[in-house]
């Protein structure tokens, strides 16, 4: 049988032999994703020079900087988040990349807002989480103005310039808690939730469709009045200690924001019958809410797919820099993973 000729290749990989002969001797500059093309069609068909195309592809990888703005330095969850996109970008296959990660511990909307244009300066494109604000909406539109895309990750913002979220579909994610309280409660009580705050738009969307939940199914629960945490877990252990104390007939907690850490220490003091009945759920799989599970004191977690969300949006930010830009924003919607003590 003979070899396949360049011919052969060019049609495999939907190109022209002018393309493929570029490819292969590096006379002329061709696009990363079609000559990731050409080498993905010779090594279909067995041509003899997939070694050349490998070095050329390596060669001329593009070198990107991929900047993220995350929360409070303090938290274990955005330091873990730190680290799977930095990994996310060192394996990412397109480009020679450089993950440049920082912290706002700020929670004022135009230190936020310094932050990103601070970032800008270093970086060719940015991720950021945090709440809605038109400060921080205004820099985000001002960085698209001048060539930087921002990415949204975890929680949305309204910005018209944002160039895509990376994220749950969240009102499906709080009906999803609603259900769990629902099912997993032998007899109707109160219900109540925690936000971090107000002003993220995943939050709001999680209690919406929490709220909504309830509402339509299961009419027989009592919400309660939604609760700010503040992202604290200081604060979210004396909302809990006071509810307990309070509430007599408390059955549902869901936390759709920080402070879950506190949630568990009070009901671990407290201990009672009332604590135990509790039924919990959190978001995000942690070393902490992993035990909880085991423990009991949180019977659900929602969370995000870590790996997926992270290289999901290291390609969309990539692509954003490789692409005429269009007023539509992308939207990447990931499925969550559902825990319980069952599968951890």
């Amino acid at each position: 049988m003979s070899r396949p000729t360049i011919a052969d290749l060019a049609k495999a990989a939907n190109v022209g032999v002018s393309t493929v002969d570029r490819v292969l001797n590096g006379r002329d500059p061709v696009r990363h994703q079609t000559a990731a093309r050409v080498l993905e069609a010779a090594e279909r068909i067995g041509f003899h020079g997939v070694t050349a195309i490998k070095r050329r592809l390596e060669k001329e990888k593009p070198v990107i900087k991929f900047g993220f703005l995350l929360k409070q330095s303090h938290r274990k969850l955005y330091r873990m988040w730190g680290e799977v996109l930095t990994k996310a970008v060192e394996t990412y296959p397109d480009a020679h990349g450089r993950a440049i990660v920082r912290f706002d511990d700020e929670r004022a909307p135009e230190n936020t807002a310094d932050a990103m244009l601070a970032l800008s300066r270093e970086v060719d494109v940015i991720s950021v989480i945090t709440s809605d604000h038109p400060q921080i909406n205004h820099a985000v539109d001002g960085l698209e103005a001048e060539g930087i895309p921002v990415f949204t990750m975890i929680s949305d913002l309204t910005a018209p310039g944002r160039a895509g979220y990376v994220g749950n579909d969240c009102v499906k994610k709080g009906r999803t808690a609603a259900w769990f309280i629902d099912n997993v409660n032998p007899v109707p009580g109160k219900v109540a939730v925690f936000v971090g705050s107000h002003r993220y738009l995943s939050q709001e969307l999680c209690e919406m469709g929490f709220r909504s939940y309830f509402r339509e199914s299961a009419s027989t629960f009592q919400m309660m009045e939604t609760l700010g945490t503040q992202e604290e877990p200081d604060i979210a252990y004396e909302l809990t200690r006071d509810l307990l104390k309070k509430e007599e007939n408390w059955v549902g907690l869901y936390v759709a924001g920080g402070g879950v850490t506190g949630v568990m220490r009070a009901l671990r003091e407290d201990g009672g019958p009332a604590a135990k009945r509790l039924v919990v759920v959190a978001h995000e799989l942690t070393n902490e809410t992993r035990a909880g599970l085991a423990e009991g004191v949180i019977k659900v977690v929602l969370s995000h797919p870590a790996r997926l969300l992270a290289d999901t949006l290291v390609r969309a930010m990539a692509e954003a820099l490789d692409t005429h830009r269009t007023p539509t924003v992308s939207q990447y919607m990931l499925p969550f993973e559902i825990y319980t003590a069952a599968n951890i």
